[in-house]
């Protein structure tokens, strides 16, 4: 059976939507960053950007439906070798969410991790208000683990976020 989504490298093609995604003050109150990002910052980090996850920590794919069409971004950031973790994030752009495209990259994110990567466990937090990542993360396996006060901050009052997580 053929994915829904493919997983690949950032390129410099994809700048534009990257800074869309990046800059959507909607999204920053679903994450740890809350701040936007220059075009240089951004075209910086695309040229520079090893995709070695021990070299930086972290690596961005973007993710294609079978049309071609990108239909959002997945990362693993917060790496932690030691351990063998690392904290996911996950957007799929508004017009193409409840397509599945978010269960395929999940399937396809944890067999990287596990296959390439040999992580133990990814983490993810969500907001507490936001049902459909909840629904999407306890259907694929995360387990709540906590849930922590005043976490995420939307610009104007904190919310909790609920720990979620996945061991490979």
């Amino acid at each position: 059976m053929t994915s829904l989504t493919t997983l690949r490298a950032i390129e410099p093609e994809d700048l534009d939507l990257l800074y869309r995604i990046e800059n959507d003050a909607r999204l920053w109150n679903v994450g740890t960053s809350n701040v936007p990002y220059s075009r240089y910052v951004l075209h910086d980090y695309v040229a520079h950007v090893t995709n070695d996850i021990y070299t930086d920590r972290q690596v961005r794919m973007m993710i294609d439906n079978a049309e071609g069409q990108t239909v959002g971004i997945v990362d693993l950031v917060n790496f932690d070798p030691a351990n063998r973790r690392a904290e996911l994030g996950l957007v799929i752009l508004n017009d193409c969410r409840r397509r599945g495209y978010a269960t395929a990259t999940l399937l396809q994110i944890h067999d990287y991790a596990l296959r390439i990567l040999h992580l133990h466990q990814l983490y993810v937090y969500v907001d507490e208000r936001n049902e459909a990542s909840l629904a999407l993360f306890r259907k694929m396996g995360y387990c709540l683990s906590g849930r922590i006060s005043d976490w995420l901050f939307d610009g104007e009052q904190y919310h909790p976020a609920l720990l979620f997580q996945y061991v490979l």
